[in-house]
């Protein structure tokens, strides 16, 4: 009979790409781990993962038991964490995903007051981009994560609108833009921009806004990390689109004549996954703030 521990080994191994790397994971030793996988190819008597040289694939067997074993051990998490929550005590972990400028610029007061108020809890925080929380929530890795809300909803996920978080364009004092007067966003198109990465909920916002327009983007660089597009803004190397709480007496907002679309800050859970006591205290929490 396969066994919650076989599959864990197996979606370690699955997650990292590497044995010794899903046995620090687990912390126990590459050889329990390499022991694991092989009771379990040998239960479903197919191989799992191709080791060829250093990397470690998963083969088309392993691929089709991937998303099953993430659910079952999503469900005897869940299971579990039921009957530990009948006792109505707050406690254990609570692993949240969320975005480096959600965990700098909203959520300290929020973490503060719960950390506080539940001092049983522990917080297993994982700054990653809103993107990959999201996907992090849907696949049972995460029990909620607190992101930038996508543009158009999906229903795979409940989301909770706690912050609106309109956008402004922006750029440096000294920027040619910024001595223009009722700009269009055919005059952006003449100037490099630094925008967000292809990926991310917030760059699809703004290229949807130009593709609507027929216009295309001169697009200089692209990262992950709202700050850093600020800093690179501030120092006059293009304009940007960013959350208007980012401006400061290092960028100026541009007076562009087409209005961008709204941008909300939430969170986000799976609905077919029941909510721990300390998920639900700390959705409260968020509502709260």
């Amino acid at each position: 009979m396969i066994d919650t521990p076989t599959l864990t080994a197996f979606m370690a191994v699955a997650e990292t790409g590497s044995f010794s790397a899903a046995a620090e994971r687990l912390y126990i030793t590459q050889p329990a781990i390499s022991k694991r996988i092989a009771l379990l190819e040998q239960q479903l008597e197919a191989r799992l993962f191709d080791r060829v040289g250093r990397q470690i694939k998963l083969t088309e067997a392993g691929n089709a038991l991937l998303p099953r074993a993430r659910q079952v051990l999503m469900d005897v998490e869940d299971i579990a964490r039921a009957i530990h929550d009948l006792s109505g005590e707050v406690s254990g972990k609570l692993r949240i995903g969320t975005s480096h400028h959600i965990g700098l610029h909203r959520l300290p007061p929020v973490l503060r007051q719960f950390s506080r108020d539940y001092p049983k809890v522990t917080l297993d925080i994982h700054f990653i981009d809103s993107e990959e929380a999201w996907e992090g929530v849907l696949h049972g890795e995460l029990e909620m994560g607190v992101v930038t809300l996508p543009p158009q909803p999906d229903e795979r996920l409940h989301s909770q609108v706690i912050w609106e978080d309109p956008l402004v364009f922006m750029c440096a004092p000294e920027h040619p833009l910024a001595r223009q007067q009722n700009l269009t966003l055919e005059a952006l198109t003449g100037h490099s921009a630094i925008l967000p990465s292809p990926v991310t909920f917030t760059r699809g916002i703004v290229e949807r806004l130009f593709d609507e327009h027929k216009l295309k983007l001169d697009i200089a660089m692209s990262t992950n990390y709202l700050e850093t597009i600020h800093m690179m803004v501030s120092i006059g190397l293009g304009w940007s689109v960013l959350p208007a709480t980012m401006v400061d007496k290092g960028v100026v907002q541009l007076p562009v004549d087409a209005p961008l679309p709204k941008r909300q800050l939430g969170v986000v859970t799976h609905p077919a996954r029941s909510q721990s006591n300390a998920a639900q205290a700390f959705l409260r929490a968020l509502r709260n703030q």
